[in-house]
Order: C-alpha cells, then structure tokens, then sequence
C-alpha cells in the first residue's frame, strides 16, 4: 500500500480549502488533489448529457469514462473531454449538480480509485468533504476547516465575480446553507470533520494565517 504522507484538508464550501490547499502542497512541494473539482466536472457532465440523476449506474458509468485533466494547482485550469470547464464548474450550477452527484454512492465509489491514484511521494495534499474520513483515514495530517456562513457566502460572490460571472449574495447565502444540509445529512460520506481532525474557525483569519497553522501542525502528525 502507498504510504506517501498525505495532508487531508475538508470542509464546506467558502471555508478556504481549495486556496489553502494549494498554497500548502506548493509550500511543501506536494502534488495536489482537488476532488471536488472531479464532482463538479461530474455535475456538469451529467448536466450537459442529461443523464438522470435517479439512475446510479448511468451517472457511475459516465463517471468511469470522463476524460478529465487538471492544472498544476487547485486554482489552475480543468479540462474535460479537451474542453475548458474551468469556469463552468464554478458556477451556482456547477456547485449544486456536484454536491447531488456526491450524494450517489454509485458515483463517489466510480470516482475513488482515482482519488488514491494521486497518493505519490512526495507527499499529498487533498482537498475535499471526506478526504480525511473516507478516502484516506490514515493520512499524516487531518484538517477540518470551517467559516461562519456570511464568511463564506462573501468569499464565494467575491471569487465569482472575480471570474466575471454573475452572482447574487443572499441567493448564495440560500445555496450554500441548502447545500450544508444535504451534505452533512447524506448517509453516504456526510460532511463532518474525521475524528481526529484539527478544525479551523477560518471566519477572521488571511488566507497566510491560515497556512501557517496547518504548516505548523504538519511536522508534528
């Protein structure tokens, strides 16, 4: 079994996962997974497909089959079937088609060999909702991060339109408070911080705070 050291980094969306991911696996020079990147893309296919979301099989059977690729970094591009979709698995659509397609165990088991196909040495960083609970329950370090929902909300409108795509805050505010609930209510990998995990209120902390305290924890696992 690969034992290379992996960082497991969860949380609800806003909560800073993906950047602090990123600047972590850069700062120790580890490979990055961004496994919601991979539902998303997920959401989008079965979107575009029109594949029934109450037909387990048929969106596994897609999930087995996407040709997906990935920038360098958690913020970098993502490609499926040669086209760019990094835009478009960032929009309201792409946030909610991925969280109802991780609810389908068919899907999250279609797309879990993958995620352990990134456990390479150096090391890894992963970022997710079930990183340090589901995919990898050995990992050197387990982080849970978390922010107030007006935190995260402001976080998520600002990131969109700074991609110019068009956002309304208190439909945010809805969406991401509708999509806590079925996360964490999920029977399948609900969203909640792994039994050891370290949680981090990220509400008034900078993005630098925020590296440091997990830097600093990971020598220690």
């Amino acid at each position: 079994m690969n034992k290379a050291p992996v960082i497991a980094i969860d949380g609800p969306s806003g909560s800073g996962k993906g950047t602090i991911s990123s600047r972590v696996a850069e700062s120790l020079g580890f490979s990055l997974l961004d496994s919601g990147a991979l539902y998303r893309v997920l959401g989008i296919a079965c979107d575009r497909d029109g594949i029934d979301l109450t037909d387990p099989q048929a969106v596994a059977n897609l999930a087995r089959g996407l040709d997906i690729q990935f920038g360098l970094s958690g913020e970098g591009s993502v490609w499926l079937d040669d086209e760019d979709v990094s835009l478009a698995i960032r929009t309201d659509l792409g946030s909610d088609m991925a969280s109802k397609v991780g609810a389908i165990e068919a899907a999250r088991e279609a797309l879990f060999q993958r995620q352990l196909a990134f456990r390479e040495a150096p090391g890894l960083v992963a970022d997710g909702r079930d990183m340090g609970t589901t995919v990898f329950p050995d990992a050197t370090l387990k982080i849970f991060l978390t922010a107030s929902l007006e935190a995260r909300a402001q976080r998520r409108y600002k990131q969109l339109i700074g991609k110019g795509i068009d956002a309304i805050l208190p439909a945010l505010l809805r969406d991401l408070k509708e999509r806590d609930r079925r996360d964490s209510e999920r029977t399948v990998s609900p969203l909640k911080p792994a039994e050891d995990a370290i949680v981090i209120d990220t509400t008034d902390l900078t993005i630098d705070q925020v590296v440091n305290q997990v830097l600093e924890h990971y020598p220690l696992a």
